[in-house]
């Protein structure tokens, strides 16, 4: 088993863990039927995203690479953060499935504007969604 295949298992089984699994099997969800009861960007990030990049948002290395959060220049471009968020990328995966447009949008507001992050401008749920690609199933693969 590769690291890469070894990512996708143990991110795989923690969603599952954690329910997250009831709805990705479609492409656009309704706001409010996401698998994840959370209300707030920070929610989100504390709940969901904290337990691979870690509460601190400085990331981890292990079993898998998480990237850091924290002071993260990639986080300028606020529709490259959606777009992996949404679609997924490498060892991530798609949260298009379990989380509303809303709640993606509020998460990377929380995390671009925390961790010593300072973006100002902001992503809008409408923003999220433009990113969805339709018909595409957003579970693991």
């Amino acid at each position: 088993m590769t690291i890469h295949s070894l990512n996708k298992f143990v991110l795989g089984l923690a969603m599952v863990l954690l329910g997250a699994y009831s709805h990705a099997d479609t492409a656009v969800i309704s706001e409010t039927s996401s698998a994840f009861p959370y209300k707030t960007g920070e929610d989100v990030f504390k709940h969901v995203c904290a337990a691979c990049h870690m509460p601190d948002a400085k990331g981890a290395v292990g079993a898998g690479y998480f990237p850091a959060l924290a002071k993260n220049p990639k986080l300028t471009a606020a529709g490259y953060i959606g777009f992996v968020v949404v679609n997924g990328q490498k060892g991530m995966p798609p949260f298009g499935g379990t989380l509303t447009d809303t709640q993606i949008a509020d998460t990377i507001n929380y995390v671009r504007t925390h961790f010593g992050n300072n973006f100002a401008d902001k992503v809008s749920a409408q923003d999220i969604g433009k990113l969805r690609q339709p018909g595409r199933s957003y579970q693991l693969e």
